[in-house]
């Protein structure tokens, strides 16, 4: 099925109609349906955030787990000769004060040399217990930092669980409402989506929002759009980031680190971090961000297509750029 361009507002959950399918016209079955799918879409954006989010935080902690066992080995060097200084000074506490010995001293240049040691010791003695009060310091510093991220890797993965419920939710949701309708249905449904489509595809190119729309891509765009289109025809799965399957924004996140220029993971922050554009300088690779939440993306083919993983049941394919409600348009590779 083709994807839709009419949305109602996204509520807070779909409520079930009481009236039958066959009984309820095909225009709001085809908004139910898209709205489920766009709940669908936002709750994976979500889990998609909170997966990355988490994988971060594996990484923070292993990296204060290693800092910490270097800094408790340093604690452990530094605490042995404090041990050592410590049973030196003790077996040294009876012995005539450098000052004495200078004054007894037959030789007293040697003598001197002799203090200048004595000082050099005494320096090395203060370097020691500084090495093991910042060794202290540090260590203490890094357990507080290793807890405390995780404590937050705990809670996150918990987070990671109910986002995950939720997709599980909105797909059943979406599962339960196909099962009810008849082939014929369906098959209406995705004409009405169809022609919705087209009549708002045909709304954008005539309003001119697209300029001349023959831009040439970068150098990056182009390595990153070849990599879109290679993977046409792969299935959709939510938070996939393929080879073999993919959910909207692992596939430009995919396309744009093969390029070379690494984006942010989801649809929400690939709006929010990058660049913005023009409609009308839109040029091939860019990628054109939709819905007010800014829950799907799609990387700009040329001659207003867009190449996109569009939803689950459907495959990546080229489609119009009107297939959704357009936010707008951002560019990985445009300095900031």
């Amino acid at each position: 099925m083709a994807a839709g361009t009419v949305l109602a507002p996204l509520p807070a959950a779909a409520v079930p109609d009481p009236r039958a399918p066959g009984q309820r016209p095909v225009a709001e079955l085809l908004t139910d349906l898209q709205t489920l799918y766009r709940e669908a879409e936002q709750a994976t954006e979500t889990y998609n955030a909170t997966e990355e989010k988490l994988r971060k935080k594996h990484s923070e902690v292993d990296r204060l787990d290693s800092a910490l066992s270097r800094a408790r080995l340093s604690l452990h060097d530094s605490r042995g000769a404090a041990g050592r200084l410590a049973r030196q000074q003790y077996q040294n506490s009876t012995a005539l004060s450098p000052y004495v010995r200078l004054l007894l001293a037959h030789d007293p240049q040697h003598a001197l040399d002799e203090g200048h040691v004595i000082g050099q010791l005494a320096r090395e003695r203060a370097e020691t217990v500084g090495r093991l009060v910042g060794n202290e310091k540090k260590s203490d510093t890094l357990a507080r930092a290793a807890r405390k991220a995780l404590d937050s890797q705990l809670t996150l993965a918990t987070d990671q669980k109910k986002a995950r419920d939720e997709v599980h939710q909105r797909l059943t949701d979406v599962e339960k409402l196909l099962t009810t309708l008849t082939p014929d249905q369906l098959t209406a449904l995705a004409a009405v989506e169809k022609t919705n489509t087209d009549k708002a595809q045909q709304e954008l190119v005539t309003s001119g929002a697209l300029g001349d729309d023959n831009h040439e891509p970068s150098r990056e765009g182009d390595r990153a759009l070849r990599y879109a289109v290679q993977q046409v025809g792969k299935p959709y799965e939510w938070g996939a980031e393929g080879p073999k399957t993919y959910d909207c924004s692992g596939l430009t996140s995919e396309a744009w680190g093969h390029a070379g220029t690494p984006i942010p993971r989801t649809s929400e922050e690939q709006w929010a971090k990058l660049p913005r554009v023009p409609l009308n300088e839109l040029r091939p690779g860019d990628l054109v961000v939709y819905f007010p939440e800014a829950t799907h993306v799609a990387l700009y083919l040329g001659a207003g297509q867009v190449v996109q993983a569009p939803r689950t049941g459907e495959k990546v394919q080229v489609s119009p750029v009107a297939s959704y409600p357009i936010l707008g348009a951002v560019r990985p590779d445009q300095p900031t």
